[in-house]
């Protein structure tokens, strides 16, 4: 198989980074998904209704443009692989202090700093995967990357499987921290990225010109910007809400939702 071939082509240091950014998207989703099987029980605990408790869902998703936004700046200033750790911690963080959320006020804005944490993950991870690959492979593992989304998502129902019946709906976003671990992966294991660097040591000044930017390939991203847009209206809009559905209209349990929310993912 070409995927198998393009791989083992790949050496160390460039399969580990891979991985990384790999994962990184893939808990990032699963950090995301979490929330989206346990809209009911959080709706109980806080006293409100399940269309209150989705609106954190949007304010996550409003607020990964503006993480976009800053840890991309980060990203050029710094380099990909410090502000991608750092990114991952804030992320990590924010979904184990969701955990003991006393209120739903503090709820909304602990979703709506993770969009941030949310926003910036791509970003660095799909630019520090891109650059570290030789150029025949980027094609194929920027589709692999991008799986990662999915795989979080059957992650989440995996994990909701496991230990909502057991610790609950916090008990769900203590496990979510758990991604920040990864960030000791990235420290031993995943260097910068060589384009970064070598862009730096041959920059001499401002290398950014927007209005160069603009003409080149400002239509490519207008192009970008609505498939995705329509991607994800398709994606959101049906999968963010897919859980509730089977409890609430077709009465299903823990362990059917999980099930049949794996095999979703997969398919």
């Amino acid at each position: 198989m070409e995927a198998v071939r393009l791989f083992k082509s790949l050496d160390r240091v460039q399969r580990n980074t891979f991985i990384a950014c790999f994962l990184g998207w893939t808990l990032d989703a699963l950090d995301f998904f979490l929330l989206t099987f346990v809209f009911d029980p959080v709706a109980h605990d806080f006293g409100r209704t399940i269309p209150q408790v989705t609106f954190a869902i949007t304010l996550t998703l409003m607020m990964r443009p503006l993480g976009a936004f800053i840890f991309g700046w980060l990203g050029d200033q710094f380099g990909r692989r410090i502000p991608l750790m750092i990114d991952i911690v804030f992320y990590s963080i924010v979904e184990l202090l969701t955990a003991f959320a006393p209120n739903f006020a503090t709820f909304l804005l602990l979703r709506a700093l993770f969009g941030i944490g949310m926003g910036g993950e791509w970003g660095l991870g799909a630019s520090l995967a891109m650059e570290s690959l030789p150029t025949p492979a980027r094609g194929l593992f920027s589709g692999i990357l991008q799986q990662g989304y999915a795989f979080g998502y059957l992650l989440a129902a995996l994990v909701y499987w496991i230990v909502f019946p057991i610790f609950g709906w916090r008990g769900l976003f203590v496990a979510g921290a758990l991604p920040a671990l990864l960030v000791i992966y990235i420290r031993a294991h995943v260097p910068e990225s060589p384009v970064w660097e070598r862009n730096r040591a041959a920059a001499k000044g401002p290398t950014f010109d927007l209005r160069r930017f603009a003409k080149e390939h400002g239509a490519l991203l207008i192009y970008a910007a609505l498939l995705m847009t329509a991607f994800n209206y398709m994606s959101h809009g049906t999968q963010d809400l897919y859980s509730t559905f089977l409890e609430k209209q077709r009465g299903f349990g823990v362990s059917a939702k999980s099930t049949i929310t794996i095999v979703y993912a997969i398919g």
